[in-house]
This record gives C-alpha cells, structure tokens and sequence, in this order.
C-alpha cells in the first residue's frame, strides 16, 4: 500500500508539472463553459417563469451546478491525452515494464485531472458570483459541490484513459469527447428541468452519471434539498469511480498484450 501511495504521488506530480508547462489548457477548457454560463444565463433568464419549472432563484444560479459540472467532464474525458503520448514517446512501455504500480499509473491520472477540475470549478462559481448568482449552501455548500466535481471527473478520466490505453488513438478521445460527454449533458438536467423535458429523459436521467453530480451541486449549492438525496447521489458517484477505477486499470493489459 505504502508503495502505492508513493507512486501515485510521484506520478501525480509529474502530471501536474506537465500541465502547469501548459496553462492555456486550463484556460481553454474554461472557453465553452463559460460560453454557456454567461451567455445562456442571460438568454434564458425568463425560463424560470415557464410553468412547472420547479427550481427556485434564478436561472443562472440554476444552470451554474450544471456548468461547473461540464467544465469538469468535458476536461476529464481527454485525460487520455497523457497516455497516448506517453505511448507514442515509448514512455508507457518503460512504466509497464517498471515495478510502477498500475493502479497508481491510474489513479495518479484521475487526481491531476480532479486538482485541475477543482481550480476551474472555483473560477465558474467566481464568475456565477461577480454575475449576481447567491447560493444560500454557503462554504460546505461549495465543499460538496467539489466532492462531486472530483467524483465525476475521476470516473470520466477512468473512461478516457480505457479508450486511449486500448486504441492508442487520439481520435478515440474525439470520439469519447463528441459521442458520450455531449449527450449526456443534454440528457440531464443541466440545463432544463427534467420535469419540461420529454419523459425519457427524465427516465435515463436516473441513470446518468453526469446527472448525479448536476444533483449533488444543485442540492448542495441551494441549500435546501434533502441531504439524504445530495448524499445518496454522492454515493453513486464514488461507487460508479470504484468500478470504473479497477475496469480501467485492467486496460493496461490490452495495451501490454499489444506492445
């Protein structure tokens, strides 16, 4: 354990490094988002008088969970990214053939990308703030709200590391980036109430892994839904990060059986 725990650190930080060498990666990442936030929020601003919408405030304190949500997905499912260049540069296979532990090979990349998704996570709150949107969650609001940006974007980096550890393609990343992240955003509600959107939304809403991070921000943030719910759904996130941890993990033998 004590070795794991040593190479996830190492590993982390030499994540970090690399990405600080780049910080218009962050910078853009942030770009869509608060493309959404700032111009969605003002563009459907009267959303909330449509009848049967059911969150309260404004429309820009209800899309901002959901924004936060997406910077932190949207981010995730490229960390692959590290891994296929580690690939092209042979640097995976001399991990691989190390004593490198491999789940710490996994783990280490899921935290980089939870560090970075905490930092833009707390400039999109900033920003939701400096716009006029109150949350009435306060500091252990935000605090939880984090808990769920850190969840999601381990279990989405777990994915994007499979994807690029079986293909070992960057277009795989595309695909992963174009195909699932998109529609699962649209199938939650991030940016509409489930209760105006078609019934089967709202049934594969239940589902949606995305969705139980928009609840837990929304819930945590408003300050006033069931804690039992806002936990309930932080639950499923960390069981969903646990399974999807240990499956990507398992990617590293279709990436040595390939080498």
């Amino acid at each position: 354990m004590r070795t794991v725990l040593e190479h996830t650190g190492l590993l982390t930080a030499r994540a970090l490094r690399g990405t600080g060498r780049v910080p218009v990666y962050m910078v853009m990442n942030l770009v869509q988002p608060m493309f959404w936030l700032l111009l969605f929020g003002s563009l459907f601003s009267s959303v909330i008088d449509i009848p049967g919408f059911a969150a309260g405030g404004t429309y820009l304190e209800f899309i901002t969970p959901g924004i936060v949500m997406m910077t932190a997905m949207f981010g995730a499912a490229w960390a692959g990214t590290t891994f296929v260049q580690d690939m092209e540069r042979g640097v995976m296979d001399r991990f691989l053939t190390s004593p490198t532990s491999r789940g710490a090979l996994m783990i280490a990349s899921m935290a980089c990308q939870a560090v970075i998704a905490v930092a833009q996570a707390l400039v999109v709150l900033v920003i939701a703030w400096l716009c006029g949107a109150r949350f009435g969650g306060g500091i252990s609001g935000i605090a939880v709200l984090l808990l769920g940006v850190v969840l999601l974007t381990a279990i989405f980096s777990a994915i994007s590391n499979a994807f690029a550890l079986v293909t070992g393609q960057q277009e795989a990343l595309i695909g992963l980036s174009q195909i699932i992240t998109l529609p699962l955003m649209f199938m939650s509600s991030a940016i509409m109430d489930t209760e105006l959107s078609p019934g089967w939304v709202g049934v594969v809403a239940r589902v949606n892994p995305f969705e139980w991070a928009v609840r837990v921000g929304r819930g945590a943030l408003d300050g006033t839904s069931a804690a039992a719910e806002v936990w309930g759904h932080v639950g499923l996130l960390a069981g969903a990060t646990v399974v999807m941890a240990m499956l990507a993990t398992q990617a590293f033998r279709a990436r040595q059986a390939s080498a």
